[in-house]
């Protein structure tokens, strides 16, 4: 098991998007590694039943016995499912196929939305918590929110974006004021950006006309070493450090640590 540094309180941050296929595990992966760069002390929670978080950090499934479905329901106390990366200030929950079922068992539970935020209560020792969410709406997803402190939106340059991250964000404003009244849009991080295609231009300029300031300036290019990268269980920092998608999602962890620091520098 993985050790924390000091007995912090961390920030809880919600990598949500609940279409598939917009870099949101990818973005989740390579945004914690990034800042555990920058000497952050960050557990990443893969609550995704897919599990590619675990598997694009080289967590094989034999070593994923305990994972986050059994904090969840709670069978065991989170800090006992957290592994070790293998990356220096990263460490892991990872994912189990048994996730897949919560669904179902969560319903019955009482405080059903809550079960993640009172599991994750328990945990200190780290400066951020990041929970890579299901690509869907579910209690899952809910139980992240309701955890987070704020949510990051990856949103993939394409046509049917903006119409995608409405629903999204309409349910972020309902968790705000059912269940978590502190919950923030901590930025959306455009992904997938192809500069030889005008449409992925045309999508940035809509999505900062429409949401302003919550652009992260970062874009996340199409790079083929980010998608090589999960296939041999590492992030893309590890796999090709001077690639264009490794040094984008550098600059991203500025980014979002300099929000952090502003928004603690207003509390």
């Amino acid at each position: 098991m993985a050790e924390p540094r000091s007995s912090i309180q961390p920030r809880i941050i919600a990598v949500a998007n609940q279409k598939g296929g917009v870099g949101k595990t990818t973005t989740a992966i390579n945004l914690a590694t990034a800042m555990a760069a920058t000497h952050k002390s960050v557990l990443l929670i893969d609550l995704d039943p897919q599990g590619n978080a675990s598997t694009g950090l080289g967590i094989e499934r034999s070593a994923r016995t305990v994972n986050s479905y059994h904090v969840l329901i709670g069978e065991v106390e989170a800090q006992a499912a957290i592994l070790s990366t293998g990356i220096p200030g990263l460490s892991l929950v990872p994912s189990g196929t048994d996730l897949s079922g919560a669904e179902v068992e969560l319903v019955d539970m009482d405080k059903r939305e809550w079960r993640l935020k009172d599991a994750l209560a328990k945990i200190t020792g780290y400066d951020y918590i990041l929970i890579d969410c299901p690509p869907s709406l579910t209690l899952l997803t809910l139980n992240a929110l309701v955890a987070s402190h704020a949510v990051m939106v990856p949103l993939q340059c394409e046509f049917f974006a903006l119409e995608g991250i409405s629903h999204l964000i309409a349910t972020i404003d309902r968790v705000r004021q059912a269940f978590n009244p502190t919950l923030e849009l901590q930025g959306i991080v455009l992904t997938m950006f192809d500069k030889r295609n005008n449409l992925s231009d045309q999508v940035a300029a809509d999505v900062r006309g429409f949401f302003g300031d919550k652009v992260y300036k970062t874009i996340i290019p199409r790079n083929v070493r980010i998608s090589e990268a999960p296939s041999h269980g590492k992030p893309v920092l590890l796999y090709d450090v001077k690639s264009s998608g490794a040094e984008a999602y550098i600059h991203l962890a500025s980014e979002v640590l300099k929000r952090e620091r502003d928004i603690r520098k207003q509390a």
